[in-house]
């Protein structure tokens, strides 16, 4: 059992393996690390997308008023107006805004 033992520690033949091991699982990482922040940028593109769909939304309306013999009412009117942030590519993740930019 001794012997087992010592040729267990003093086998040397496992230390490239490990090595290989760890330079492909660094590399793995490091790919992942890439994809992850792709993956983040898409998301933040995908929900600003749904965002300017939501902002480009008519919500214009208007109605007529009505009058007769005896009385009348006024029509109604609502005009949407552009807003900051309305636009397609207004997120940006890589420059903070500054006041000058509002």
């Amino acid at each position: 059992m001794t012997t087992l033992i010592n040729k267990l520690y003093n086998d040397e033949a496992g230390f490239i393996v490990s090595a290989e091991l760890v330079l492909v699982a660094t590399i793995g990482v490091l790919g992942m690390i890439v994809g992850l922040s792709e993956v983040a940028f898409n998301v933040n593109q995908e929900l600003e997308d749904v965002g300017s769909a939501f902002g480009s939304v008519n919500q214009n309306y208007h109605y007529n008023g009505t009058s007769g013999l005896k009385g009348g009412i006024a029509g109604s009117c609502f005009n949407d107006e552009w807003d900051y942030g309305d636009d397609a590519c207004d997120v940006s993740c890589d420059v903070a805004p500054t006041p000058e930019s509002y």
